[in-house]
């Protein structure tokens, strides 16, 4: 091959190589389009995850802070417990010399907290035995008087019968669960219909004390109420909460087909005059004594609102306002030393007051973005301050919410209820567990308590 030749060849091939070059940036540029694409669609789908998402959480910068020390109430030996057995371990002779040893002291102690073996039911069988009378020619036998070791017709015993409610309520366990730790701990088999009965009989014995709580919740100063929803046979229906706090807590639960005013009404009854926590459910607007607004639902709906509009000033500005009222009214509300009548009314007024200016900054603005929660300050005034006037009063609506929890658990795993009368039952008992449990109470000696109680004449 000539030199001409291979000149010509190599131009080709340079020729070709170039157009491929040029090819491949194009499709490069096209690629790096997509991409930029696809991270503003991420970058946006970031902005709105779902509540229940928690964000990374950024790396620290700068120098790392030193470790705290720990409470001194934290540093403590190992909990010991009372002992029911003493086991002593005493050496007779020196173990180096085998020397003889004399007198005696406490070296060190160690416990070894355990439970007995699980045992077989005790099984007592009561036969009354009749006797013939000669006189009336007839036969009779003494009456059973059981009511300290059975509810009822029951066979099974107010212990039994305390130990199911607490597992099924307290501790949230399926039947199915309950059967089979019955029979591995205590060789004992109850089918499933005996322990739906159970529960029935339970709530029946408990109605009163049921009953007492609702009427206590409604003479208490302070009320939180929240509702969630609850299935009842295959229909929709909720489940709505009366809960007090303080040292005589009180939870209570019933349900309802909806969740209107008039509910809200009958809930609460004429006689409550106290502060009503709730959220900003148009149902609770009724009730017409001091009400103290949910500010947890308040500043999720500031954030989002900031996080929807992050270029825009105005937005930011007028959302970080409304954030620094609740702060300043935090801060009165928990200040080290306790804040005269006097200054909680003077803060209060002040709050209320700038409340209302930046809520008719936008109340009348039509499609701004800051309208909405706007109104809500205008419409709500009155009723989100209230923690600042009173001491005992949050300013957010968690109790009520905290409280719902549990039956928001049993409710995943079970979907609800299929009947009125398991309903009734579920309400009751968590009723009951769940003030026991907001007391610091045992809820399994307090429900044997009340077992015990109910069946004395």
């Amino acid at each position: 091959m000539s030199l001409e030749e291979e000149n010509r060849r190599l131009r080709a091939e340079n020729a070709e190589l170039r157009q491929q070059i040029v090819d491949l940036q194009e499709a490069v540029g096209q690629l790096e389009g997509e991409l930029s694409d696809a991270r503003e669609v991420i970058e946006k789908a970031k902005k709105k995850l779902p509540s229940w998402v928690k964000p990374n959480k950024p790396k620290r910068e700068g120098p790392k802070e030193p470790r705290r020390k720990r409470e001194a109430s934290a540093n403590k030996a190992r909990r010991r417990e009372a002992p029911t057995r003493i086991v002593k371990h005493k050496l007779e002779r020196c173990p180096d010399c085998s020397y003889p040893l004399f007198r005696e002291k406490l070296a060190h102690v160690h416990q070894v907290v355990d439970i007995p073996p699980p045992v077989a039911v005790d099984v007592t069988e009561h036969q009354a035995i009749a006797g013939w009378c000669p006189h009336c020619q007839r036969w009779h036998a003494p009456r059973l008087e059981l009511g300290q070791e059975v509810l009822g017709q029951g066979r099974l015993g107010i212990r039994v019968t305390s130990l199911v409610a607490y597992l099924r309520t307290g501790l949230r366990l399926p039947f199915g669960q309950i059967q089979d730790l019955l029979q591995a701990l205590y060789q004992l088999h109850v089918g499933l219909g005996e322990l739906v009965e159970m529960l029935h009989r339970v709530r029946k014995a408990g109605q009163g004390e049921v009953d007492a709580l609702r009427e206590a919740a409604r003479a208490s100063f302070v009320v939180h109420m929240d509702e969630t929803g609850w299935r009842e046979d295959g229909r929709n229906g909720f489940a709505w909460t009366v809960s007090v706090p303080g040292v005589q807590a009180i939870r209570s639960f019933t349900r309802e087909n909806g969740r209107n005013h008039l509910i809200v009404k009958g809930l609460v009854g004429g006689s409550f005059k106290g502060v009503l926590c709730s959220d900003f459910l148009a149902s609770y607007n009724t009730y017409a004594g001091p009400h103290q607004r949910c500010w947890a639902h308040l500043l999720r709906a500031l954030h989002e609102l900031k996080e929807d509009h992050p270029e825009d000033r105005d937005v930011q500005t007028w959302a970080s306002a409304v954030r620094e009222l609740y702060d300043e009214g935090q801060s009165m509300a928990k200040a080290t030393s306790p804040p005269s009548g006097t200054q909680r009314l003077a803060c209060y007024e002040g709050l209320v007051r700038r409340a209302v200016e930046l809520g008719q900054r936008y109340a009348l603005s039509r499609k701004h973005p800051c309208q909405a929660l706007a109104k809500r300050l205008l419409r709500h005034q009155d009723e989100l301050f209230p923690f600042v006037l009173y001491e005992q009063v949050s300013a957010d609506n968690n109790l009520a919410e905290r409280s719902l929890r549990p039956l928001v658990i049993a409710r995943k795993i079970s979907g609800g209820t299929r009947s009125p009368a398991g309903t009734d039952t579920r309400m009751a008992l968590a009723s009951l567990f769940g003030t026991w449990t907001a007391r610091g109470l045992n809820p399994y000696t307090e429900c044997l308590a009340l077992l015990r109680q109910s069946s004395l004449p």
